[in-house]
């Protein structure tokens, strides 16, 4: 881990909320991001970007958008540890009673986003993590690939419900739950690692709550179907398996999902060849 720019590290003493946003690639995205996170209003915050291995012109370009500030540090792994390693990584480094995750190709839909998430926190001693509305940026639809709920519940997407997990995309997780439930579990790298989460904190008996009035919004684009490459197949089945049998989900009971998956990555294959 190397530090690359902005503050060495979190101020000292009491402050709400580290955001941290994880970087590999798509420049303009992650500068739009960072400048979303920096110009949040009324909480008092740290921004950590982690670089888990972009080219060294996309380190220079992220160096410049938090040069000079104490409220921000760029930090380069070297590698890609992957989404959960990549935010343990940076939840680690700073000390605020929140930490919030937001992809680098999503920003704050406003100034105060950041404070209400908090807020939504500090009034719910048992809310373990909040969970935003993720809209895409262009349209401010809702992003029907990052909604994460059954899809019945798809016309209460402006309203708040208790949920058994969140969006990556945008969200906030109560520090002390943090610790509590061991941060993710980087053996699912990608995919899943929120869901695995949220079921540790709900057996501890904390909660988890969606909240449709906190929005995110999202720049979906439309080389994504393109990006679900097999490798990103292979840890959406596996990390799902993984977790069932964490659980104590027998092998005989997890065929029929097993099955599934094996067909869906039939099809994606079958479309290379379209």
């Amino acid at each position: 881990m190397r530090h690359v720019a902005g503050a060495p590290g979190a101020p000292d003493g009491c402050y709400d909320a580290d955001v941290v946003i994880l970087s590999l690639g798509r420049v303009e995205e992650t500068v739009a991001a960072i400048g979303s996170a920096l110009g949040q209003k009324g909480v008092s915050r740290h921004v950590f970007i982690v670089d888990q291995g972009s080219l060294p012109e996309t380190l220079v370009r992220l160096s410049a958008a938090v040069a000079g500030r104490t409220d921000a540090t760029l930090i380069a792994l070297g590698g890609n540890h992957g989404v959960a390693g990549g935010r343990n990584r940076g939840a680690a480094l700073g000390h605020g009673r929140v930490i919030v995750g937001l992809d680098n190709d999503a920003e704050f839909a406003g100034p105060g986003t950041l404070a209400r998430a908090v807020a939504a926190l500090d009034c719910d001693p048992p809310l373990a993590a909040v969970g935003c509305r993720i809209v895409v940026h262009a349209t401010d639809a809702d992003d029907l690939s990052s909604w994460g709920y059954p899809v019945s519940l798809l016309p209460r997407a402006g309203e708040a419900f208790d949920a058994a997990t969140f969006v990556g995309a945008g969200h906030a997780i109560r520090r002390a739950a943090w610790n509590a439930c061991g941060g993710y579990d980087e053996a699912l790298f990608f995919c899943w690692e929120e869901f695995d989460f949220c079921l540790r904190a709900i057996q501890q008996g904390w909660r988890v709550r969606y909240r449709g009035d906190l929005v995110i919004r999202h720049k979906v684009s439309p080389e994504q179907r393109i990006a679900w490459s097999g490798r990103r197949w292979f840890y959406y089945v596996r990390n799902r398996i993984y977790i069932a049998r964490k659980w104590g989900c027998s092998w005989p009971s997890l065929a029929p999902r097993i099955g599934d998956g094996l067909r869906g990555l039939a099809h994606f294959i079958a479309g290379l060849h379209l």
